[in-house]
């Protein structure tokens, strides 16, 4: 491999090559605040971790033009996920004095589309996080979805059958509730791997290199 062609290589994965990949399943602990009276030990319990993982879910919308708000927010640690049931309990204030504190560290991906949503019910200020699209690039990771960054990471496919279910159902099934939490889980997860060094691009089986490089190497 010449020095050209290594500094070109990106990592990414194929439909195809992720198709084949085993499901990853949830195996942290999840609790779901739906009672305001719930809200406060949840984040007293989530500001005693050094990470935090972030994320939101939203009830689809099958007619252009029309949109809902933000159904729930899920904050994980390396343990324990918790799923806020905003259209329940909405979005009190310890939950946003949380997302609005520098000093905690919280990874999510696609933030800005998030709090874009979180912003239509009360404006929030976010600080202290990570953007995992952006911290990924570093290590030449050229995908951006979550699932697809967790499978080049951990060779583990996260199922997306969950996604346009509907997040203000009167209960969440236990599938709902462990997609949600792993996607949360997930950044937390990604996030302390690549930091602690433990991937190395250049040993991933998903290395690819642009066409013309594999051209001039041939020729």
């Amino acid at each position: 491999m010449n020095s050209y062609m290594s500094s070109q290589a990106l990592v990414t994965i194929s439909k195809q090559q992720l198709s084949v990949l085993p499901a990853a399943q949830f195996n942290g602990e999840l609790r779901l605040v739906e009672d305001e009276e719930e809200i406060k030990d949840a984040i007293d319990k989530l500001r005693e971790s050094d990470i935090i993982g972030f994320d939101t879910e939203t009830r689809p919308t099958f007619r252009k033009g029309q949109s809902n708000t933000v159904s729930l927010i899920q904050l994980s640690t390396r343990k324990t996920c918790y799923l806020f049931r905003i259209n329940h309990v909405g979005l009190a204030k310890p939950i946003v004095d949380l997302l609005e504190d520098p000093s905690i560290k919280k990874i999510g991906l696609s933030i800005h589309d998030d709090f874009h949503n979180l912003n239509k019910i009360m404006e929030i200020h976010p600080e202290g996080f990570i953007e995992l699209q952006n911290y990924v690039k570093k290590f030449r990771i050229a995908d951006n979805s979550l699932t697809k960054i967790y499978a080049i990471i951990f060779g583990k496919r996260i199922s997306k059958g969950q996604r346009l279910t509907n997040w203000e159902a009167d209960q969440l099934t236990s599938s709902q509730q462990a997609y949600a939490a792993l996607d949360a889980m997930a950044c937390v997860e990604i996030y302390d791997h690549i930091s602690a060094g433990l991937f190395d691009p250049a040993r991933s089986p998903y290395l690819t290199f642009p066409e013309e490089d594999t051209c001039s190497a041939e020729a």
